[in-house]
């Protein structure tokens, strides 16, 4: 099979970033008023990276993913951005069949539904060869080739006997490394993993996640992965950026962001995760839930929830600014001071 030559771990100058994304807003108009599903988000992945979008549901991370595949549209969607660049490509610049080209080819999304997103009715075969058929133009006995070459590069025992199978035949795990299988079939540079890992047991995650980290350094892809498991984040990404009411409040390297991090809700994010050396100590959740995207807090969406909250949280909204380094950012008016009492 052909795939794409390794870029490393996406050295400034190596190639172009996988992903660079300026000032997307995505909003939904419905009968209740508009919903600012996603505001003013700026993401970066260089090739052959791992960056993890961390927020707890209904922050906007789905959204801001299908927002940069192109995949929302119909009445009531309005999407704008100032940029999203896949590969070197700016996408606001195209019209949708040129979008739709790019898909598979440049860039690629397995959803977390892998049961869901696999066709009931047709073998794993047809569905990984028709991959090569429609973009490569291949016949149907070299696509089922490249398929069986497919499987074997995701870890499927047997390919040349399950290629036949159908999707209710395999694990759940096994249907994830098909869908896997899919989203890199053409070597994209960019892969958008949503919450890839959800409802597979520890072990079978944990070889999920194993098989995504072979790939990005032998095809040189830049990943989004997007997830609520903070676990997750700590044994794959590079760097992480965490999503509170459709906005990025924080971005860093892994360490700086899990050791000390910048924003409160990041930080109570981590509270919330049970500490297996203190196995006596009660669950610490974060009081309160998400705001009600219709009817935003003013000022910081985060201050009814949070346990520093200062007299101007509720009055002026913080701007994410660059922190102690490059790309280690947060928007909380008290970032500094809390770094400083982390370190």
């Amino acid at each position: 099979m052909t795939r794409t030559a390794p870029t490393g771990r996406g050295a400034p100058g190596d190639a172009p970033a996988a992903l660079r994304v300026r000032d997307l807003d995505v909003t939904f108009s419905g009968r209740r008023g508009e919903v600012p599903a996603v505001r003013g988000v700026d993401l970066d992945v260089d090739a052959g990276e791992v960056l993890a979008l961390l927020g707890e549901s209904g922050s906007g991370k789905s959204v801001t993913a299908r927002a940069v595949m192109g995949l929302l549209d119909g009445p009531g969607v309005h999407v704008r951005a100032a940029e999203v660049r896949v590969a070197g490509t700016d996408l606001t610049r195209l019209r949708p069949d040129e979008v739709r080209t790019l898909r598979g080819e440049t860039m690629a999304l397995v959803f977390q539904d892998a049961l869901s997103a696999l066709n009931p009715v047709l073998s794993i075969g047809d569905q990984l060869g028709e991959v090569f058929r429609i973009h490569r133009g291949l016949s149907r006995r070299a696509a089922r080739a490249e398929a069986v070459e497919l499987l074997r590069l995701v870890g499927i025992p047997a390919p040349e006997r399950r290629i036949r199978d159908y999707p209710h035949q395999f694990s759940g795990g096994m249907r994830q490394r098909i869908l896997i299988a899919m989203a890199v079939a053409l070597g994209p540079r960019l892969l958008i993993a949503d919450e890839p890992t959800t409802a597979l047991d520890v072990t079978v995650q944990a070889q999920i996640l194993a098989l995504v980290d072979r790939l990005r350094t032998e095809l040189g892809m830049g990943v989004l992965l997007i997830t609520h498991d903070l676990g997750v984040a700590a044994e794959l990404a590079d760097r992480v950026a965490v999503m509170y009411a459709g906005r990025i409040v924080e971005t860093g390297t892994v360490t700086e962001v899990l050791d000390a991090p910048a924003h409160p809700y990041t930080a109570a994010l981590l509270r919330s995760v049970p500490d297996l050396d203190q196995p006596g100590d009660r669950l610490r959740p974060i009081p309160g839930s998400p705001p009600n995207l219709l009817a935003l807090p003013s000022g910081c969406a985060f201050h009814p929830r949070c346990d520093r909250a200062g007299a101007e949280c509720p009055m002026v909204r913080p701007e994410r600014r660059t922190l102690t380094a490059p790309g280690r950012t947060a928007a909380c008016h008290y970032a500094e001071e809390a770094v400083d009492a982390a370190v």
